[in-house]
């Protein structure tokens, strides 16, 4: 199960929204993408943020309620976040999760450089098809 890594299961195409972004912009990407949140990036590519739906209901509902200006992804996101490596085994990650853990983490490079997202569905996916291809070869 230790040779089953991270990049070989993550989307390598992730949802990622800069920190000046307006929220509804931000709203419109999540609702297209069917995706329940995203890395917020900066110019260099590294992560500065997590920008969840529920991050964006709060943020929408406050402001529709007060009647106040649009925010921005930064004014939203949650700048604590927890990224793992794309060379992590999958079962170290699957290990790891909890109730109060992220569903969604970004993946980074040595250089600290979003190269992708990967989800507890994505864990469940490797874990399974390592599973099946074990069942498969007795």
């Amino acid at each position: 199960m230790r040779s089953i890594k991270i990049c070989d299961y993550m989307n390598r195409h992730p949802l990622k929204f800069k920190r000046e972004m307006p929220i509804e912009e931000a709203v419109e990407l999540l609702v297209a993408a069917n995706q329940s949140g995203g890395p917020v990036v900066d110019d260099n590519k590294q992560v500065i943020g997590f920008l969840s739906e529920q991050d964006c209901l709060v943020k929408m509902l406050k402001d529709t309620y007060h009647n106040e200006q649009s925010a921005t992804v930064e004014d939203c996101m949650s700048a604590q976040v927890l990224t793992v490596n794309m060379d992590m085994a999958v079962v170290d990650l699957a290990q790891s999760l909890g109730s109060d853990k992220p569903k969604v983490y970004p993946v980074v490079d040595y250089e600290q450089q979003l190269v992708g997202v990967i989800s507890r569905t994505d864990v469940l996916r490797a874990i399974d098809l390592h599973h099946r291809d074990g069942h498969g070869k007795r």
